[in-house]
């Protein structure tokens, strides 16, 4: 008894030591990430367009002593930074693209800024250097102690509608990774465990006959009005889909000048569900609706699949760890200034589910239902995987707003930015130290999948849509 007593003690030290290691490095690079991360922000490049962003965070890994192989999986983009050597793979994933149509200055009242048309609405400029810091942080704990094992940093492009990710799974690059962590910028800071939904998206391009709309219309065949019939039918269908299904559309190309039949048009849908099958059903139905305004116009339609992406499959052994590291790390306190900030932009935010001043807060395990969708699912049925969200935006805040922009771009969001970086070196940490963490993950994983799961990828054989921003 005495024996164990001392050999737990030397372990809860040797813990301690390497948690004290990790933190002083994040520590240490925090001017450094602050000034990457405004780098990004500044560049707010869109999916398959993050030539700036993937080479900083690049640079900053090869610098530290990683190896690089860079455009994987067909991606020009997409990077793969490894260190160590054996088991366990740790991967870290790193997002860096940005949304068009949301530009906005680090201020807190709507300021576009002139000349740019994407922002950062979904902070992944943070998500990429706070993944990026981590794995440096792990690198030298590894390094340091010579211990076996390795980490992977994975720049995964194009989250927001390209599914970058996607193609990396189908490429195989995360076949022998143990477990996959995440995080993502938000308004509150806990554990995200939930299960999102699983979504496809796709480009139905009509071609009609022009003709004079005026003295000719009826040699006219319009793509528009095909485009149009498709969307009536398709919200028809709302009444006769799964009450938490989710479909919605633009309209990318309607003619360009009303005395001419258009004689082409497009529209851009999502279809989004919880079970990949039933999402695939209901976009096979809009298919169909698709095929029938084509032949009730006298037009054609083709379709091109953009992405597709899985619902998260939860872990609650990895939940479970990465919630006892948050609360470890702890909340963030604003100094005047951000208090300042925080209070001017409240009240653009309407009604909030959630007050100022939570941001020192930690927030129970989230188990329900997410509404969104992301190309992690399908990291998370290949591998054991785990992602929380760090308060780096003004409490009450959406995502997908200047508001998210807006304090992305300065102190605030740094702050959630740093406390992300600590909470994934220690988790990582974790995972090196207890392997029994990794074989609970893995075997809850394999429960959850089923015995018969087969992965194959919704976006089928295509390539990556590397245009699709364009």
């Amino acid at each position: 008894m005495k024996h164990l007593a001392i050999a737990l003690a030397l372990f809860g030290m040797s813990v301690a030591a390497a948690d004290d290691s990790v933190l002083r490095t994040v520590e240490a690079r925090r001017a450094a990430d602050r000034a990457m991360a405004l780098e990004l922000w500044n560049w707010a490049e869109v999916g398959y367009q993050e030539v700036q962003s993937s080479a900083r965070l690049q640079k900053e890994l090869r610098d530290a002593g990683f190896t690089i192989r860079t455009g994987v999986a067909e991606m020009p983009t997409a990077f793969v930074a490894e260190y160590g050597s054996g088991k366990p793979v740790i991967g870290i994933l790193a997002e860096m693209d940005a949304l068009p149509g949301v530009s906005q200055a680090a201020v807190p009242e709507r300021s576009p800024l002139r000349g740019r048309i994407s922002g950062h609405a979904c902070g992944h400029h943070l998500f990429g250097t706070a993944s990026t810091s981590a794995g440096i942080a792990l690198k030298n704990w590894l390094a340091s102690n010579r211990r076996s094992g390795t980490i992977r940093i994975y720049g995964t492009p194009a989250e927001e509608g390209g599914a970058g990710k996607a193609y990396m799974v189908r490429a195989g690059l995360f076949d022998d990774v143990d477990v996959a962590l995440h995080w993502h910028a938000g308004d509150r800071n806990t554990v995200t465990n939930e299960p999102t939904l699983a979504n496809k998206s796709a480009k139905f391009r009509f071609y009609g006959v022009a003709a004079h709309a005026s003295a000719a219309p009826e040699r006219g065949r319009s793509a528009l009005d095909a485009v149009e019939a498709m969307n009536f039918m398709a919200n028809l269908m709302r009444e006769h889909m799964p009450e938490d299904a989710r479909m919605h559309y633009i309209i990318t190309r309607g003619g360009d000048a009303p005395n001419v039949v258009p004689e082409f048009a497009e529209v851009f849908y999502y279809v989004r569900h919880r079970n990949p099958q039933v999402m695939a059903e209901l976009f096979d139905r809009l298919v169909k609706t698709s095929e029938a305004a084509a032949l009730g116009t006298g037009t054609r339609v083709e379709h091109e699949v953009i992405h597709g992406a899985f619902s998260l499959l939860p872990n609650d052994v990895l939940a479970n760890v990465v919630d006892g590291n948050l609360r470890k790390v702890g909340g963030i306190t604003y100094d005047a200034a951000e208090q300042a900030f925080a209070e001017k932009l409240l009240p653009t935010l309407g009604k909030t589910d959630i007050a100022l001043g939570s941001e020192r807060e930690i927030q129970p395990i989230g188990n329900r239902l997410g509404q969104g969708s992301t190309d992690v699912g399908d990291v998370s049925w290949t591998v054991p995987t785990i992602g929380f969200r760090a308060a780096t935006w003004v409490p009450g805040t959406p995502a997908h707003s200047w508001q998210a922009v807006a304090a992305g771009g300065m102190s605030i969001g740094f702050k959630g930015m740093e406390n992300a970086s600590r909470v994934l070196a220690l988790t990582a940490v974790d995972l090196f130290t207890q392997p029994e963490l990794i074989a609970k993950a893995r075997a809850e994983f394999e429960r959850r999948r089923g015995p018969d799961f087969k992965y194959v990828s919704a976006v089928g054989g295509r390539k990556p849509p590397l245009d699709y921003r364009r």
